[in-house]
């Protein structure tokens, strides 16, 4: 933890709020440490700058949350209004 702490410029206790908030659940090592992924890490970081923005970290979770839950509604939009054996407007690029 205290490694994810200083890759996001952050303390434990910050990365274990976004825990308690919902945001992140790190894996667990057999000895019990907390493994972050590098998308958490990014998570971890975008709550780290709106914190440092002014945001309460209760609203700032909730921004994230819905970030993300609009970043995978505008995937399946896009999914759906493809014509089948379509690639990706990026694919290739």
């Amino acid at each position: 933890m205290g490694r994810a702490a200083e890759m996001t410029g952050t303390t434990a206790g910050f990365l274990r709020a976004l825990g308690e908030q919902g945001v992140i659940t790190p894996l667990r090592s057999e000895g019990g440490h907390r493994r972050f992924s590098r998308y958490q890490l990014r998570i971890a970081m975008r709550a780290r700058d709106l914190v440092d923005q002014g945001t309460p970290i209760e609203a700032a979770c909730r921004i994230i949350i819905l970030e993300d839950q609009l970043e995978e509604a505008l995937r399946i939009n896009e999914q759906l209004r493809r014509p089948a054996g379509r690639p990706p407007k990026d694919a290739g690029t």
